[in-house]
């Protein structure tokens, strides 16, 4: 059986890497899709852990050949889900926990995989304000921009097949965790284990 796709998405500054990261860890048996991005290395992040950083060359190239699942510029940055990857990977039958931004969600949405997708909220406009000016990794003007779109992405929950706030960080990682858990009980995802059990019933003829 394939493995289930699972998008998490939020406006920046939710909180939605950390979020989906303690998931991952949480659960144990999530693969993280790793993407690629034209931005810069931020202090801490190590290629092909957070993310492929490749420059704007080899990211157009890519584009342009078709491989990406959905690929967005966001806040003047190339970011990209690699197509093929996703699919190697869930044609083994691993779930695969994809953490993007809100335009690539969308794309997501109207590509050829299927996905399981998650937003994730701040409980109120402040409290994202307070985690952008924490984050101390952007200049101002780069932060109200964040802000700024921040609402319209927001909006977006209602596309969404989930959604989580994050006012508790434990409380939001475990309702993330236990989405991934009721999505692995679906029926329809089920059959085969519910057959071998039924296979093990005496038959009823006569």
């Amino acid at each position: 059986m394939s493995g289930i796709l699972f998008v998490i998405s939020a406006p920046s500054g939710t909180g939605k890497t950390t979020v989906a990261r303690r998931v991952q860890r949480e659960l144990g048996d999530l693969d993280w899709s790793v993407s690629f991005t034209t931005r810069k290395p931020r202090e801490g992040e190590v290629d092909g852990r957070e993310y492929h950083f490749v420059d704007g060359e080899t990211f157009a190239a890519m584009e342009a050949d078709g491989a990406f699942l959905e690929c967005a510029e966001v806040f003047g940055n190339r970011y990209g889900t690699g197509l093929s990857q996703t699919k190697e990977k869930l044609a083994l039958g691993h779930d695969l926990l994809l953490e993007i931004d809100v335009q690539g969600a969308a794309q997501v949405r109207r590509g050829p995989v299927e996905a399981v997708s998650v937003m994730i909220l701040p409980p109120d406009f402040a409290t994202l304000e307070a985690r952008l000016t924490g984050r101390g990794s952007e200049a101002a003007d780069q932060r109200a921009g964040r802000l700024a779109q921040a609402r319209v992405e927001a909006e977006e929950y209602r596309h969404f097949n989930y959604m989580v706030v994050n006012a508790d960080l434990d409380r939001a990682v475990e309702e993330v965790a236990s989405i991934v858990r009721a999505e692995r009980r679906r029926t329809e995802r089920c059959a085969e284990a519910a057959q071998a059990i039924l296979d093990g019933f005496p038959d009823q003829a006569g």
